[in-house]
């Protein structure tokens, strides 16, 4: 009788942008399994579990979910270190997940199930469908304000099309409504992060610097919680913005003329989430998807990098990921196989017969096997 069963002790810690989708997606399976959960809501967006404190409290028993407040590495730290944790679930950045997993004092017992960072590029092919392409490089690099891991980080555009792209691009960009979320027709929205306005004048600003143009006229414009995005042309390897995962209203667009170029960037990159590839010839996408898909985990054609439908597995490789989130997947992540087994002969078979007869036992029977 083989079925899967808990872990044990789940540390929980979901991101600010999605506070209760991501949180939960997370915090949910790990329930299903059986586990009992460690739970800090994210730093932003904790007003919203106050509703579900009594759902805990009404529907689990006394343990099972335990929440917690505070800074992530002051209340989680001490958490790990005691040892007692088998499970860091974690979607959110790499440095704060490695200074978890430092914590912990038997690290060999500690399973991880991270979504973390990620530099996701689009490529245009000189045959690409160019408004659909802006189209869906609009929502990919600035749905949410760029604040979602699977955006869109970096735009590579081939040299043929790129004076075409870049003026439409940035007309379509400087057309956008900034406004608060519950106004109609609104795309762009006061930000979250009081310090992320000038973490992204400091990428323009670098950009600049290291030859850069800003080529939307809106790019940049300040407001008291929120800074315009800035269409960044031509970016090269010196610049900040091409190293680092910009998490914010800024775009930053290279050409190539031959397709190893953004290839050769990728292998390198420490990151391995997702693509987006833009173009229609059969023969020059067959050989870029067979490439593609040994480089990152999901390629998006003619489409914008995505979290869900959540039947898909949703992870990474490198630095993006540990594990896979989707509905059947966490289910997977957040359990072990176990089994009873026992010498086929007539006295074992009678024992085993009546345990399944009898209905005493939840592990042995045959009502559902996951």
């Amino acid at each position: 009788m083989v079925r899967r069963g808990p872990l044990g002790v789940v540390l929980c810690l979901g991101p600010y942008n999605y506070p209760l989708n991501e949180t939960f997606a997370l915090l949910i399976p790990a329930l299903i399994m059986g586990n009992t959960v460690v739970f800090k809501p994210a730093k932003h967006g904790v007003l919203l579990l106050s509703p579900l404190m009594e759902a805990f409290r009404n529907s689990f028993p006394a343990g099972v979910i335990n929440v917690v407040y505070g800074r992530g590495r002051e209340v989680a730290s001490p958490i790990m270190a005691s040892g007692k944790v088998t499970v860091l679930a974690l979607i959110g950045n790499s440095k704060s997940a490695i200074a978890l997993q430092d914590q912990h004092p038997n690290k060999n017992r500690l399973r991880l199930i991270l979504g973390l960072e990620a530099k996701n590029p689009a490529i245009i092919l000189p045959d690409a469908d160019l408004d659909l392409a802006i189209q869906e490089c609009i929502a990919g690099t600035l749905s949410f304000n760029g604040q979602r891991c699977t955006a869109l980080k970096v735009l590579y555009v081939h040299e043929n099309i790129a004076v075409e792209f870049n003026k439409r691009f940035a007309a379509k960009v400087d057309a956008l409504t900034f406004g608060n979320p519950w106004e109609k027709g609104v795309m762009l929205t006061p930000l979250p992060e009081k310090e992320k306005p000038a973490y992204i004048q400091e990428l323009i600003d670098d950009a600049v610097k290291h030859g850069a143009k800003v080529i939307n006229e809106k790019g940049g414009e300040h407001s008291a919680n929120y800074i315009f995005p800035a269409v960044l042309y031509p970016i090269n390897k010196e610049m900040r913005v091409y190293h680092e995962e910009q998490f914010g209203p800024v775009v930053p667009i290279l050409t190539f003329n031959d397709i190893q170029e953004p290839l050769n960037d990728m292998a390198e990159s420490n990151y391995g989430q997702q693509v987006s590839l833009f173009g229609k010839d059969i023969k020059t996408l067959a050989p870029l998807i067979d490439t593609l898909v040994n480089l990152v985990c999901r390629v998006n054609l003619n489409s914008s990098c995505q979290r869900g439908p959540d039947i898909y597995p949703f992870t990474g490789r490198k630095d993006s990921a540990v594990g896979t989130l989707s509905i059947h997947d966490a289910l997977r992540s957040f359990s072990i196989r176990t089994f009873v087994a026992s010498k086929d002969n007539e006295y074992n078979n009678e024992i085993l017969q009546a345990l399944l007869n009898s209905a005493e036992s939840n592990f042995i029977t045959t009502d559902y096997i996951l």
